[in-house]
């Protein structure tokens, strides 16, 4: 059974899509923190910076836009046959302090900015209008050839002159009288985003995309989902009211959960989404991969694990391979990871395993609505492949970096901790004439030097001739050390 799963909250909204009782991608957009990407901006152009053939653009967010020039050439330009667009420079297309529209079709990522075009697109359910471009396309899931005709037949007929449209996969076995519809619709946007342009001054919002419910429905409700369901009163009448005028068909699949319970807690996809922020993921064999995650690329191991196998060590690796390949593009989609991506299978010394395992993770990715490329295994036996960045991971809208470890995934040794200890000490008797020291320490790490290195606090006090005194501070992180007291001993002992 496919799903879609919607938690509405008090502060956030999270999308679920589960295909054959398996999660396999995860959306949320939080009050604060809104998509923007589809949205359209009257934007001003703060910096052109030539050597990077791109230009800063204000359009009203906490950062910067970043506009590529090929964004940036306008249909003029690609018309007129005396311009060699591949020698074309940015400040050749925008110049510092105009005013321009712009529409972002990446989020802004870490340190990054959104990434903008000039090439504005507008959804609809079944076709997507390019106002600006003279093309005719087809989605590349509609597999059939002569279905794919057919649809590039009717485009041909209801498109606008000198417009462009994308036949959306949901179009599939749609007749021409839907597609005049939404082309009707798409219109009367194009109108309004063309008032709105013209009025204010920058920066400044011309059109935002639907939020995350309400796009949910417009882009992944389609005949194959078996049912939908949403666990807010409003949103389910909201969303009834637009299945009705898109897809009427499909509103008996549209169902209310009582909000009184935890609806993602008790149709399991809470536990599901724990299971996607893990490094190491089990296969169903007993063999495992690692998904490190970096900021320039992400690399995947693959492990035998727990897997033996049954007739011998060629067949256990192959079989493990070909099973992580499966997973892996799953945890891609799953994760949303995007960049550079390497993948370290275990070694096999048969190049027709290798093109087989290669062959299946190009058919598990072609699942996939993000678009992958697979570059090939190196000499190394790694695979390297890249895959379409289009919002955040799953990972930066779940997690924050810890405050301790300070995103190195580690923390400092018991020994690291006794030693800065030692430098305390050292420190106390150089500058003080201190004869005793209270320290409160985690305790962890008391425990451990009352189990461990008794000796060690013995030893200081010998070296240094200080008695030292420590406590149990269950607030303190494992590697944090407090001075509570310095001074004579009698007055140390009256703070413990």
């Amino acid at each position: 059974m496919n799903q879609i799963i919607i938690d509405i909250g008090l502060n956030e909204n999270k999308v679920a899509m589960v295909e054959n009782d398996e999660l396999v991608e995860v959306y949320i957009e939080q009050d604060d923190n809104k998509r923007v990407t589809g949205n359209i901006y009257k934007g001003r152009v703060v910096n052109v910076l030539p050597g990077m053939q791109a230009a800063f653009v204000d359009i009203g967010l906490e950062k910067n836009a970043f506009l590529y020039v090929k964004d940036a050439i306008t249909k003029e330009m690609l018309s007129d046959k005396n311009i060699n667009l591949n020698n074309i420079s940015i400040k050749d297309v925008v110049k510092s302090g105009q005013e321009i529209v712009v529409q972002v079709i990446k989020e802004p990522f870490g340190t990054k900015g959104a990434r903008v075009t000039t090439h504005i697109t507008i959804p609809g359910r079944h076709l997507v209008l390019m106002p600006y471009t003279d093309y005719i396309g087809v989605s590349r899931r509609i597999s059939r050839e002569d279905e794919r005709e057919r649809l590039r037949r009717i485009a041909e007929e209801i498109k606008p002159a000198n417009m462009g449209v994308i036949i959306r996969t949901v179009s599939e076995g749609i007749d021409e009288t839907e597609f005049k519809d939404d082309i009707r619709f798409l219109l009367k946007i194009l109108s309004k985003i063309d008032s709105e342009k013209n009025l204010g001054f920058a920066p400044r919002t011309i059109y935002k995309d639907l939020d995350l419910v309400h796009r949910t429905v417009r882009d992944y409700f389609t005949k194959d989902i078996d049912e939908l369901i949403i666990n807010d009163k409003k949103e389910y009448q909201s969303i009834v009211d637009l299945v009705k005028m898109i897809s009427p068909e499909l509103e008996s699949r549209v169902k209310y959960f009582d909000d009184s319970h935890d609806i993602f807690g008790y149709l399991g996809v809470e536990s599901m989404i724990n299971k996607a922020l893990d490094k190491k993921v089990w296969l169903k064999s007993g063999g495992y991969i690692v998904i490190d995650e970096t900021e320039a690329l992400t690399s995947i191991d693959v492990n035998t694990g727990k897997f033996i196998g049954s007739i011998d060590l060629k067949d256990t690796v192959f079989k493990t391979n070909i099973e992580a390949a499966k997973e892996i593009s799953k945890q891609l989609r799953l994760r949303n990871i995007g960049g550079i991506i390497i993948i370290d299978f275990i070694d096999m010394n048969n190049e027709k395993d290798e093109q087989l395992v290669l062959k299946c993770l190009e058919e598990e990715l072609d699942k996939d609505r993000t678009k992958s490329t697979i570059l090939g295994m190196t000499q190394l036996g790694l695979v390297e492949m890249t895959r379409k960045k289009v919002r955040n991971r799953l990972t930066s809208r779940l997690l924050k970096e810890c405050p301790y470890c300070k995103g190195r995934g580690k923390i400092l040794s018991e020994s690291v901790v006794m030693s800065n200890i030692e430098k305390e000490i050292k420190r106390i008797k150089l500058h003080t004439s201190a004869t005793a020291v209270l320290f409160e320490l985690s305790p962890l790490v008391l425990n451990y030097l009352r189990d461990n290195k008794n000796e060690f606090i013995n030893s200081l006090e010998l070296i240094y001739s200080i008695k030292i005194y420590v406590r149990d501070n269950e607030s303190l992180y494992f590697s944090d050390i407090k001075i509570v007291g310095i001074g004579q001993e009698e007055f140390v002992k009256k703070l413990i």
